[in-house]
């Protein structure tokens, strides 16, 4: 394992972090760093990883940015913008002038926080999407199963534009059931511009006594669906830290993935996020 193509960071005393609310959550709300998570990347095996936005807030991405050049664990970097401002493309242009530019990879927005279902297809946003696709980025989804469908939409009508399915489209796992989950990642999987992280399961399972068994059906129908080529694991880190630590992360990967040959495995754990994400 070399890469991890989806992680976070962030220091509540820069902003707060709005989306951690509740007893649930409460172990989220402390810092998390990149000096928390190298030791247990690397232990992992891991030499490059992929941060991820968190926050809807425009100063956050040229932070990471920065951060990136400055940390030799972070080879790229998944950012956010206001897809439905009409200077999409000359924000692009400014992050990537910004210290640590170059490290842009890709836009990101909480869909799943978005109450229509549609979000996706509006006008505002398509042209956003557009820009993003002009810029050479990729797109990561993150979203519920019930947006799915229109995830299937955008991404036909967007052929241009690579769409990153993150924590597999979020399926029940807790509840054990498949659909309509699966027929919907499944039409998704049927364009070849989109790929699917292999990460987010432990915290969509039971967090007290999940198994890699529970997680294997998940596993399974992306890994079918989708193919070792457009499957890239990640570890959600420190998101996953409320069912597994980042060593049970990365070896419930490990044990997903084990009946597959060392290829298809290095496709998985590197050579898929370094092909989609330019690492």
């Amino acid at each position: 394992m070399t890469v991890d193509a989806h992680h976070h960071v962030w220091d509540l005393s820069v902003r707060d972090q709005d989306w951690i609310t509740g007893p649930a959550l409460r172990p989220l709300r402390r810092n998390f760093t990149m000096a928390d998570l190298a030791p247990e990347a690397r232990a992992a095996g891991v030499d490059r990883t992929v941060l991820v936005q968190t926050v809807t807030v425009a100063e956050e991405t040229p932070e990471f940015l920065a951060l990136a050049q400055d940390d030799d664990l972070v080879a790229g970097v998944v950012g956010w913008t206001d897809l439905t401002a009409l200077d999409v493309k000359d924000t692009l242009d400014r992050l990537r002038e910004l210290p640590g530019g170059p490290y842009l990879r890709g836009i990101r927005h909480q869909v799943q926080g978005e109450p229509d279902p549609e979000w996706l297809l509006r006008s505002d946003v398509r042209r956003g999407l557009e820009a993003v696709a002009a810029a050479g980025l990729v797109y990561d989804l993150v979203v519920l199963p019930r947006q799915l469908p229109a995830c299937v939409r955008v991404a036909a009508d967007l052929p241009q534009l690579t769409f990153v399915l993150d924590h597999l489209g979020k399926p029940p796992i807790a509840s054990g059931e498949l659909e309509p989950w699966a027929s919907r990642v499944r039409s998704l999987a049927a364009l070849p511009n989109t790929v699917c992280k292999l990460s987010g399961m432990v915290t969509e399972a039971d967090h007290q006594a999940w198994s890699p068994a529970d997680l294997r059906p998940y596993a399974d129908t992306v890994l079918n669906a989708f193919g070792p080529d457009r499957l890239m694991f990640g570890s959600d880190w420190p998101v996953c830290t409320l069912a597994a630590t980042y060593a049970e992360v990365s070896e419930a990967a490990g044990e997903l993935t084990r009946g597959l040959g060392d290829p298809e495995r290095a496709q998985i754990f590197e050579k898929t996020a370094a092909r989609v994400y330019r690492l």
